[in-house]
């Protein structure tokens, strides 16, 4: 029982975060129909979030996680009301896109915490066992992702964008009660934070020569950051093609988020049920992303765009699946958190700096030039990362 109100708590709060990412690249294109902004728009509310995940992991080994987590869904809360009133203040969209910069952080935050607290649940809680811990939490994650973007779509045809975002923070706060009301009914000891010795870098800077040392690691950054090229690209610049370009509506563009997510759930399962050899899904999963970069580039139809969307969408998370796996062999159990938030960032610098080149140089019919060339871009990095190997 207490697992399963964990697990609600996860997927309320992704399904909050999941309203916002679907808001900006939406709504600031609809206010400029501008594809560019609409890209610089997803830099400036992607990268925040990806710098902070060494941060953030460094703080889970010095403070309580669960206060950590309790922290993040509150101040998520506090800051998209503070957004909606700065818009009444002084209006426009700015507003709505640092409100989603600062949420993305606190983001981070809550993500790394909650992983720190999955093997402390699996080692005394109901679900024993951790393989299936992190399935169910990854099936709640998955689940909000799903319906992120449908519940915003369906808000969206009642209520301004202020309003969406309100009840984003109303989701907020439920993730934060059932956080409150989970650890009142688990019967869990959780491990207290280590001493909090030293300068908060220092693991950081462990963490960055791990990285530039340990055989093989660089190769894998070198891959995730071609898979993030093609993955930020194709979110900074889906709301503008399909609505703009394409001229589709709100509601097919939030249905064609769902079948990418729909595809990446099918994939999932696919791989755990059937037996792959880890360079199988490697090699797979990296042809199939720079296969569907390449289809959305093309620009030729709109049924040819989905079907590019949903390769990249789709095959992301079996990328995913063999960069951990990999990493997992390579990197110290000890150091492995800390590396891993420092790998994380690293693998995910490419998407905002998608998202800049789309403000910069993408217009209209341009677009599908600039994803045909940083697709391109990609095959270059998989080229190079083999010679590596």
């Amino acid at each position: 029982m207490s697992f399963r109100v964990f697990l609600a708590s996860l997927f309320v709060s992704k399904l909050a975060d999941q309203i916002l990412l679907f808001l900006v690249p939406l709504v600031v294109f609809q206010a400029t129909q501008s594809v560019a902004w609409s890209g610089l728009a997803f830099a400036v509310e992607a990268l925040p979030r990806f710098l902070s995940f060494p941060v953030c992991g460094a703080l889970c080994d010095r403070r309580s996680p669960l206060k950590l987590l309790q922290w993040s869904q509150l101040l998520r809360a506090a800051v998209c009301v503070a957004g909606v009133l700065g818009n009444e203040w002084a209006g426009g969209v700015g507003w709505l896109v640092a409100l989603s910069a600062v949420c993305g952080v606190l983001t981070t935050q809550g993500m790394m915490a909650r992983e720190v607290l999955l093997p402390q649940i699996a080692a005394q809680g109901e679900a024993v066992r951790f393989d299936r811990v992190l399935a169910l939490s990854q099936a709640a994650d998955q689940t909000g992702f799903v319906l992120g973007p449908l519940l915003a779509a369906a808000l969206l045809e009642l209520w301004p964008w202020q309003g969406v975002v309100g009840a984003a923070a109303a989701l907020f706060l439920l993730a934060d009660a059932t956080t409150v009301w989970w650890r009142r009914i688990a019967h869990l000891r959780l491990r207290d934070p280590e001493a909090g010795g030293g300068p908060l870098l220092r693991p950081i800077v462990v963490a960055f020569a791990h990285v530039w040392r340990l055989p093989g690691l660089k190769r894998l950054v070198l891959l995730a950051a071609g898979v993030n090229l093609i993955i930020g690209v194709t979110l900074a610049s889906s709301a503008a093609l399909v609505t703009g370009f394409y001229q589709r509506s709100t509601g097919d563009y939030a249905v064609l988020q769902t079948m990418g997510a729909i595809a990446t759930i099918v994939i999932l399962l696919t791989i755990a049920r059937f037996a792959f050899a880890q360079r199988t899904l490697g090699v797979v999963s990296y042809t199939l992303i720079f296969l569907g970069g390449v289809l959305t580039g093309l620009g030729v139809h709109p049924a040819v765009y989905a079907l590019g969307f949903l390769l990249v969408i789709g095959f992301d998370k079996m990328f995913n699946v063999y960069i951990r796996s990999r990493r997992q062999k390579i990197i110290p159990p000890a150091d492995y958190g800390k590396t891993t938030g420092v790998i994380v960032m690293l693998n995910n610098l490419t998407q905002p700096l998608a998202g800049v080149l789309v403000g910069a140089f993408a217009s209209g019919g341009e677009t599908g030039a600039l994803i045909l060339v940083l697709s391109l871009a990609m095959g270059v990095l998989g080229l190079l990362a083999a010679r590596s190997a």
